[in-house]
């Protein structure tokens, strides 16, 4: 996809003509006062002389560019169909198709009146000339009654079995662009009648037509004709296709042309990448060079208009139907306007485009190539089968839209990204498995069988050898050695990079596929914005009209309400990890005197295990409580537009879940055991249960139990939720079709209307994909802010990955219904969110290393209390007794319970016959400030070498900077040599005199 700074040929094989005298009375002095933009220009607006004397031609024989993708289709024959699409009369009705309506459309009025009870509807096509407004009053009052249709459970198609199945309305020429669902029970029938008068008002083509599978249910297709698509393309700006592009060889590739043969040769010998799709395979993804620029009427002939039916691509109907549906009036009154309110209140039980067919074939694609999108989609892309291969983010942005294109490469980026930081983290415990016995830590542990350790509990705790815990300190050393600084400082500097390389990605994505200018052209306010706020109105700074506004004052009163219940909500999560935190004291005096032997030796795993378990089930059930509390506040907030509503949900829930996955993990990695007193002073918690405290190889086994568990029971559980529950609600409504109505499921077996089909999967998220983010983003946060703890984690992530691309695919592709193609250009809050974590990662991990891990206490005691005090850190040697030196002494006699003799405990305390005794030694102050030094070191270099990286890595590609200001200079020339033509013609056509020079 790349594209080179150069130059381009118009789609014609003469030169420019000479511009004429005769062109709209241009003067001298207004040709010096015009400026270059990618707006439409009149002919007045030229810039200077000598520029009126420079043909677009003579351009072209200067520096050229190399080719470059774009994905917006310019010619009828690029369009991006399937290669036997025609099979299925996307474009040409059969021959065999009865034909019951004339070739002309028919201006006829459905009428909706109550008819016994029920409303009445005509099944027939039909098309209102009438105001575009939507005031009762200007609807058209007589209408053209036809006889009911009765019993209409068989299409046309019966009788037709290569006619279109679903995708046009009876006629099989109008296509169809977006399904209304509704039932006829439903007691909205003024309101849908209504709505329904004021669509086609609108201009929009409505035809109904019952469920074969559901009596009670009723289809409402709409088809959106020509000048409608033109009127709303004009008004939305949407950039269109207006000139193809041609190149030459480049003056660099002459310089370099022989080399650049060679290395082509060389790669040609060299075994072709089996990652890559295959181009033959993908006929959707061929090469489309195009300029584009925001589709005129009034300019209409600047664009290459082969085939009205294609021009406009399914994507850009059905969001062009739905801007219409969201702002159509169904009852009088500013706030009594668009579907959501209709979906709301029951009018409409579904509003959806359609698919494009069917996702699956009795023929090989290999042989017979795709049906339709769908299918094509499914082989190449959504088939487990090709979970080693890239993405067709061409062919998913055509057919799903931007927003859920990008979604997609972001995902597919992050996953790719993840394979350094995988193998990394393998390495490093790799080295901890094969260093695990030659460990000195390890070592004096496992043969300290005749240290006798304090007991851990209060009462059903006896005492214990330091041995005992050889396995325990064992599986310490392979998460806690050497390489977790490195690996700490590594994924650090690994966030930064990959942020800054996906704003890279984004922005060549965001060129590729046309979206530069979109977000200040057509950024809309949501309906219930302009509802709420219709009465406040003040002059938009930018496009100088009047448009709804919302005052500081009440925008400040619902933020602070907002405000209040994020706290409420982040207080309930402390609850909960406070309810766990006491379920662990209570568990390890139980677990400790279990009859099971092997769970009275094994208690602290048992206690954590089990403690990690009933966490994650109240992890997984507030969940549900968050989504619906971030749903009502960001509704209460009154957002302008969607992309507000999406950010402050977004944020919501990513707070709500954040605190409520992660706050047990910090209690374990910065409070277990750091108040745990010493025997005979131990702190309880109400006077009653004694604290938590380390094993004497640290806490940090406890913290990587609880990520490990965590992490993969919610990966888990999410790709169950994802795939699974889909799978089984469409596998129970298939069913409960099957039993509701077996004649007509025998009847139509193998021949249900795309529409049937399409109504009973299961709708997108009502939230867009901000569970999808939400989900890599919290995952994200898994694989850097406690990396130093888990070094798998980054792996245990790259596998899930693998899956979830699939998974989503499948999921979108077969199980959803097809969702509107939204457009985007960039990963919203998002990006903000994961710049953050990348900053908390680098905190957390310097506190992780420098307090969990007993990184520090080893490194203290081998430079300075350690048989190498002299010589350096250079061997395992160094540390010898070590473990000794951690550990304190208690007088069990203290404890008046008949014992005598002492113990040992974790901790750098004066031994009882000290003066004092059991106060903190200096080593316990030489730990502590090793600590902190630590800390602010590691974060200090660690941010700067993010700050350096994220300067170097510039956001946007320098090419493609160049690429941007060539061709929207092109742009103008060719824009203004069209007009010039386009003038010419007309004078010629109209005989007046020619001139060849100007007035």
């Amino acid at each position: 996809m790349d594209f080179e700074l150069g130059d381009l040929c118009p789609d014609r094989t003469e030169t420019s003509k000479p511009l004429q005298s005769d062109m709209m009375g241009m003067t001298s002095s207004e040709h010096s006062n015009g400026t270059h933009s990618l707006d439409f220009p009149c002919p007045s607006s030229k810039s200077t002389t000598s520029g009126m004397h420079t043909s677009i031609s003579e351009i072209y024989k200067d520096k050229t560019l190399r080719p470059s993708r774009r994905s917006m289709p310019c010619l009828a024959q690029s369009q991006t169909h399937p290669q036997n699409l025609n099979k299925l009369s996307l474009h040409q009705p059969s021959q065999t198709q009865p034909q019951t309506k004339s070739a002309e459309p028919s201006s006829v009025n459905i009428s909706c009146e109550k008819d016994g009870g029920k409303d009445a509807y005509i099944d027939e096509s039909e098309q209102g000339n009438y105001d575009s407004r939507t005031d009762q009053s200007l609807l058209i009052k007589k209408t053209l009654n036809r006889p009911k249709l009765e019993g209409r459970t068989v299409s046309l198609e019966d009788n037709n079995p290569t006619a279109p199945s679903g995708l046009f309305f009876r006629d099989g020429k109008k296509r169809i662009d977006y399904i209304l669902v509704y039932k006829k029970s439903s007691l909205q029938v003024e309101k849908r009648c209504t709505f329904e008068k004021n669509l086609r008002a609108e201009g929009l083509m409505l035809e109904k037509e019952p469920s074969l599978t559901n009596s009670d249910i009723m289809f409402v297709k709409i088809h959106v004709p020509w000048e409608t698509l033109c009127k709303y393309a004009d008004q939305l700006n949407i950039r269109m296709a207006f000139r193809k592009k041609c190149y030459f060889t480049d003056w660099k590739s002459k310089s370099m042309g022989r080399f650049q043969r060679n290395l082509r040769q060389l790669k040609s010998w060299l075994p072709r990448n089996p990652m890559k799709l295959d181009k033959e395979a993908l006929p959707d993804l061929e090469e489309t060079d195009c300029y584009t620029a925001p589709f005129s009427r009034a300019r209409m002939h600047h664009f290459t208009i082969n085939n009205k039916e294609t021009f406009f691509s399914n994507s850009t109907r059905s969001r062009i139907v739905h801007h219409m549906l969201q702002r159509t009036k169904y009852e009088d009154g500013k706030s009594k306007m668009g579907i959501n309110r209709l979906l709301g209140n029951g009018t409409y039980e579904a509003a959806f485009p359609p698919h494009e067919g069917s996702y699956k074939s009795r023929h090989p694609i290999k042989t017979h190539g795709a049906q339709n999108h769908r299918h094509l989609l499914y082989e190449r892309w959504a088939r487990w089968g090709m979970w080693y291969k890239y993405q067709p983010l061409d062919l998913i942005r055509r057919y799903f839209g931007e927003k859920i294109g990008l979604y997609f490469a972001w995902l597919g980026w992050y996953t790719g990204m993840l394979i350094p930081a995988a193998l990394v983290g393998l390495f490093v415990f790799l080295y901890g498995l094969f260093t695990m016995d030659s460990s000195q830590v390890s070592k004096e542990i496992c043969d300290a069988n005749d240290t006798v350790m304090c007991p851990m509990c209060e009462r059903n705790c006896s005492f214990w050898k330091l041995s005992d815990s050889c396995v325990y300190a064992k599986v310490t050393h392979l998460f806690d050695n050497g390489g977790t600084v490195f690996f700490a400082i590594f994924m650090a500097i690994w966030a930064t990079v990959f942020l800054e390389f996906w704003k890279r990605r984004r922005a060549e994505l965001t060129y590729d596929w046309d979206l530069i200018d979109w977000e200040e052209e057509e950024e809309e306010l949501r309906p219930q914005f302009e509802a709420k706020y219709s009465k406040m109105e003040r002059v938009n700074p930018i496009t100088g009209k009047p448009e709804p506004f919302q005052p500081f004052t009440d925008k400040l009163s619902r933020l602070m309400v907002s405000v209040s219940g994020i706290f409420l909500m982040i207080s309930l999560v402390l609850t909960a990890v406070f309810a766990v935190v006491v379920y662990r004291l209570v568990a390890k005096e139980q677990f400790a005197s279990f009859e099971w032997e092997f769970v009275k030796k094994n208690w602290q795993f048992a206690t954590s295990g089990t403690g990690v378990c009933i966490n994650f089930m109240i992890i997984m059930s507030l969940n549900v409580v968050y989504e619906k509390v971030a749903y009502l506040l960001t509704n209460l907030e009154h957002p302008r537009t969607e992309s507000e509503w999406e950010n402050s949900f977004a944020l919501k829930m990513f707070l709500f879940q954040f605190v409520n996955l992660n706050s047990s993990i910090f209690y374990i990695a910065f409070f277990l055991g750091r108040f745990a007193g010493r025997p005979g002073k131990y702190n309880k918690l109400f006077e009653r249960w004694r604290l938590e405290e380390c094993h004497p190889s640290g806490c940090l086994i406890d913290l990587c139990m609880q990520m490990g568990i965590i992490m993969v029971l919610k990966q888990i559980w999410n790709n169950f939720m994802e795939l699974g529950y889909p799978l089984l609600q469409n596998w129970w409504s298939r069913r409960k079709i099957k039993k509701g109505s077996p004649r007509q499921s025998m009847e139509n077996k193998g021949f249900l209307q795309q529409w049937d089909e399409d109504w009973n999967l299961l709708p997108m998220n009502p939230h867009g994909l901000v569970d999808e983010y939400l989900e890599m983003v919290l995952q994200f946060g898994f694989t850097t802010i406690f990396v130093a703890a888990f070094p798998l984690a980054p792996l245990l992530a790259l596998l899930n990955n693998i899956i979830e691309i699939r998974l989503d695919a499948y999921k979108f592709v077969t199980q959803w219904r097809r969702p509107m193609p939204a457009r985007a250009t960039d990963i919203g809050i998002w990006y903000g969110i994961l710049e953050g974590i990348g900053v908390l990662a680098v905190i957390t991990n310097a506190f992780v290393i420098a307090i969990t891990s007993d990184y520090i206490p080893r490194f203290v005691y081998a430079f300075k209390y350690g048989p190498c005090v002299d010589q350096g850190y250079r061997h395992e040697k160094c540390l010898r007794g070590y473990v000794n030196s951690s550990l304190s002494w208690f007088n069990m006699a203290e404890l008046g319970n008949g014992n005598s003799g002492y113990c040992r405990y974790r901790d750098y305390r004066a031994p009882p016959w000290g003066s004092p005794p059991y106060d903190f030694t200096l080593q316990f102050w030489h730990v502590l400030a090793a600590r902190l030094a630590f800390i602010i070191v590691f974060e200090h270099l660690v941010f700067g070498i993010k700050s350096f990286i994220a300067y170097l890595i510039p956001d946007m590609p320098k090419d493609l900077c160049d690429r941007m200001r060539r061709e929207k200079y092109l742009v103008q020339e060719m824009m203004y040599e069209a007009e010039l033509e386009h003038l010419q013609k007309e004078r010629k056509k109209n005989g007046k005199r020619y001139h060849h020079e100007w007035p």
